[in-house]
């Protein structure tokens, strides 16, 4: 079974969709990716393309850029009946609630409108690196502090809006660290491109199939992945898969 999978993101989730779709591949499953970037795209940038039917996006199809064709919201979201959507907030504003709406919430609104029958997902962001001047600039010193209170934002808005679900893309990066990993990040904030990116592809592939990713085998990697980093980060994964479902269904 094919699903489509369509992201109105950023770098973030030009990240996560990396690897996905050939890693999906690998395992027998069909993940048609597309990921709608401009760099750093904040809820309320989304919410004013979105009003001023911009078409400024690079379209990003399982994983690759098209390069010189841009598409707008609208024009995406008709495009093919989607499985999943996912929304996310820009990691320099993910940690302030006050940044997410009202424009979540418009857009959530016209999501289900267009997309009725696709899963509406947020796509959950990460912290930065630990003592990194990036870090400091947004008044933290270390991943775990930042990343708590990404987290409740994530929480809050998914609540907010009505969302089936958060890729714990975030709490995996977390789970990674606290494991012994290394460094995960490739310029103190975005996903290091290899085991970043393939930790990234485990959360979605893990949240979207339902399957264990503890089983997964892959090595198409465009940045070496060492061993023990490629053990960890299938453990993590599966420990912030597992434990967000468990959440979602105890909330329920």
């Amino acid at each position: 079974m094919t699903v489509q999978i369509l992201s109105i993101g950023n770098s973030f989730s030009q990240d996560a969709h990396r690897y996905l779709h050939e890693l999906a591949r690998g395992e027998g499953q069909d993940l048609q990716t597309v990921n709608l970037y401009i760099g750093g795209c904040s809820l309320e940038q989304h919410f004013r393309n979105l009003k001023g039917e911009k078409r400024g996006y690079t379209l990003e199809i399982n994983g690759h850029s098209g390069e010189g064709f841009t598409t707008g919201i609208k024009e995406a979201l008709t495009a093919r009946k989607w499985d999943v959507v996912t929304l996310q907030q820009a990691s320099h504003e993910s940690w302030r609630q006050e940044s997410y709406q009202p424009y979540l919430k418009i857009l959530e609104e016209y999501v289900r409108e267009i997309c009725p029958g696709a899963r509406l997902y947020l796509h959950q962001t990460w912290g930065y690196e630990s003592g990194s001047e990036r870090i400091r600039q947004q008044g933290f010193e270390t991943y775990g502090e930042m990343f708590a209170q990404v987290r409740r934002c994530y929480e809050q808005a998914a609540e907010e809006i009505g969302a089936d679900g958060i890729i714990p893309c975030g709490q995996a990066f977390q789970h990674a660290l606290e494991r012994g990993i290394g460094r995960i990040h490739r310029d103190t904030f975005h996903a290091d491109f290899g085991v970043g990116r393939f930790l990234l592809a485990l959360v979605w592939y893990g949240y979207i199939t339902g399957r264990d990713v503890r089983r997964v085998r892959f090595s198409r990697f465009y940045q070496e992945v060492g061993e023990r980093e490629y053990e960890i980060a299938k453990e993590a994964a599966e420990e912030a898969v597992a434990g967000e479902r468990s959440q979602r269904n105890y909330e329920k």
